[in-house]
């Protein structure tokens, strides 16, 4: 899965649908899901919110692994991180690329 730049409320909406028609065909527990975050720019309050509502739609899902990968950024990595502790992610991982 890619992630990249910024996103409104729509694209929020079109995401989660794709999403959970896709994950409903796939026995997931055996899958990594691994987030291409490279081109993702730095999280704004405002994106919150949906980004914590995401990590818990990954959590539910029940993937063996979740893996976000993201060009050498501290504070995103940092800013990442604390998303997955606060929603209670704990299979995850941020990896430099």
């Amino acid at each position: 899965m890619f992630v990249g730049g910024s996103f409104t409320p729509i694209d929020v909406q079109n995401f989660v649908k794709d999403y959970q028609k896709i994950v409903a065909s796939v026995d997931v527990s055996s899958y990594q899901l691994i987030i291409d975050c490279t081109k993702m720019d730095l999280l704004t309050q405002d994106m919150v919110p949906s980004l914590e509502n995401f990590y818990r739609m990954y959590k539910e899902s029940g993937f063996e692994k979740v893996i976000f990968t993201i060009k050498e950024n501290a504070i995103l990595k940092m800013q990442l991180s604390r998303l997955a502790r606060n929603t209670g992610l704990t299979n995850t991982e941020v990896v430099n690329v």
